[in-house]
Order: C-alpha cells, then sequence, then structure tokens
C-alpha cells in the first residue's frame, strides 16, 4: 500500500517523522511530494499511491482521474473545498478531513487579530478593550468552541448561531444560542465567522447582512475568502467609517482595501490560522492514523464525500 504525502506548503519535519512511523508500522510505504512547483509533478506522483495526505493541495478531477489506483484523500486540516467531492465520490475514492486537529490553533489566531483589531493596529492612538463586548460566533464547530472557550477568559458575552448545532450542546458551554443569522449580526459588537465555503455560504456575508451590525463592530473571518462578498464589503465599509475587517484570508481586492481602509482592514500574507507547529502535528498525525484506520479496519468515520 503506497502512501503519497503532497503538500507544496511541507509538514514540519517531526510531523512528517510521525506519519513516517505510524504509516510505515502498518506495513504501508510512505512517498513524499514536498514544495512542488507544477501540477505535473502531482499528477507524476499520484499515479500509483493508493492514499494522499493533502493540505491546501488542489485534488481536481484531472488529479483524480491520474491516480488510478486510489482509495483515499485526506485532508489534513477541517475546510475541504480543495478536493472535487463528485469526481472523487464517481471515481470510487474516499475523502477525509482532520476535524478539531488544528481548532485552537485557529481559535488563538482569531483573539490575536482581535486585539490587533481594537486597539486600532497598535498605530499609537487610544483603543476600546474586550471585556464587556458581545461576541458572535457564526458556526459552532471545533473552532467556534475553542473561540467561546478562550473568549470566557476576556471576559465578554458569548452568543451563537449554528443550524446543525443542537442549542443544547451551545447553552451546555455557556454560550448564549440565537435562531437566526441576522440576530447574530445586529446582537453583537464583534462576529467572528467559521462556516464552511459551501454553494449556499458563498458571498453569504453580505452589505445587507452587515447593515445589521451595531455601530463599531468588527468582523473576523478566519474560515474562507469566498463566504465574504468582497464588493459588497468594500462598498458597506466605505458608507460605515466605524467598522473594522480582520482575517487570515486575504481577499481578492486586498489592495483596493489597504488603500481604502489603512486603519480599519489588516488581513494575513498568506492563510495561518492552522500554522503552528502543534496544529501540524495533530494533523498530519491524525491523517496518518485514519489512513491506517480505513485501510485495515473500514473505518469511515469522518468521510465528507
Amino acid at each position: 500500500m503506497k502512501v503519497l504525502i503532497a503538500t507544496d506548503k511541507p509538514f514540519a519535519k517531526i510531523a512528517v517523522d510521525g506519519i513516517r512511523q505510524e504509516i510505515e508500522a502498518a506495513g504501508f510505504e510512505l512517498v513524499l511530494l514536498e514544495k512542488y512547483t507544477e501540477k505535473q509533478q502531482l499528477l507524476d506522483a499520484v499515479v500509483d499511491a493508493n492514499a494522499i495526505i493533502i493540505r491546501s493541495d488542489i485534488i481536481d478531477a484531472e488529479v483524480i482521474a491520474a491516480a488510478k489506483q486510489l482509495k483515499i484523500v485526506v485532508r489534513a486540516g477541517a475546510g475541504y473545498d480543495n478536493v472535487d467531492l463528485v469526481a472523487a465520490t464517481n471515481a470510487g475514492v474516499t475523502v477525509m478531513n482532520t476535524p478539531g486537529q488544528n481548532a485552537n490553533a485557529v481559535a488563538e489566531l482569531v483573539f490575536g487579530l482581535l486585539v490587533y483589531a481594537v486597539r486600532n493596529f497598535y498605530n499609537g492612538t487610544s483603543g476600546t478593550e474586550l471585556l464587556g463586548k458581545k461576541l458572535g460566533i457564526h458556526a459552532y464547530g471545533n473552532v467556534g468552541r475553542n473561540v467561546a472557550r478562550i473568549a470566557k477568559g476576556f471576559g465578554m458575552k458569548i452568543y451563537a448561531f449554528d443550524a446543525f448545532c443542537h442549542v443544547d450542546i451551545i447553552k451546555n458551554d455557556g454560550v448564549e444560542p440565537l435562531f437566526n443569522v441576522h440576530k447574530l449580526y445586529e446582537t453583537c459588537d464583534i462576529v467572528s465567522v467559521h462556516i464552511p465555503a459551501t454553494p449556499s455560504t458563498k458571498k453569504s456575508i453580505n452589505a445587507a447582512l452587515l447593515e445589521l451590525v451595531p455601530k463599531g463592530a468588527i468582523l473576523v473571518n478566519t474560515a474562507r475568502k469566498e463566504v465574504v462578498d468582497e464588493v459588497e464589503l468594500v462598498q458597506f465599509m466605505e458608507s460605515h467609517p466605524d467598522f473594522k475587517y480582520v482575517s487570515d484570508v486575504m481577499p481578492d481586492n486586498h489592495e483596493e482595501m489597504v488603500a481604502k481602509f489603512p486603519n480599519r482592514y489588516f488581513s494575513t500574507p498568506k492563510k495561518m490560522g492552522a500554522q503552528t507547529s502543534e496544529a501540524n502535528i495533530n494533523a498530519g498525525l491524525a491523517a496518518a492514523k485514519q489512513i491506517v484506520d480505513f485501510f485495515k479496519n473500514g473505518n469511515q468515520q469522518f468521510k465528507v464525500n
């Protein structure tokens, strides 16, 4: 059984070593494709792979068609919109993610961005504090729950909306559930976005939704750039000079945002929510264990297609 790690942004060495130990202990072969620069290198590498571990790498229909022996793709992380699920399903390939492995890393970054924003990007002017502010968590999955945990330490009032999470789970965490997204945005001083990019969520954070937020609101996006309507975001920020937007997913109109809103907008150069040593190791090891469990025991617990 051949397992390919295909990562243009490689795992840390300690993570690769741990993955190798898991894979080889199961009697499988591990092959590395790191820092590749052309798609053809990926197409060549997948030809005889039975399993693939990826990070943000694109596994599209062409890659799946080239991988004649492929049985499983595991995305080391939560989001999996970089994998063509339809093509994988049609080819009989199981796709999994590793939910929760980078949740704390993303949640901590939320508050790094937030403190930066409320202190006016450290420009020397008087900012505000998080204590007592109303925080809305848009989607209460693994990351959202870690955000709630950390927010308690800041003394924030915490609300959450998630159409797919039972309200008792939210209540048991000491968080107040809200029953529609509009109520979340109109109630909270700060909204932290954790929804996936799906046909129903893309561009769902638009001017109509943002018009509901209180004066001086902040939107934090550590999810996907596609969930925000970037054109309408710019229009909204032009007419609401008190609103701030911070993100670790750089929008396509980044240069325009920087030019127009130098004291109200910030994005990291690349997506870095999961860019910690701990998350890197945890997600990689989880991916390896899921592959072994899949082939040895038929476990498909984290299947997403």
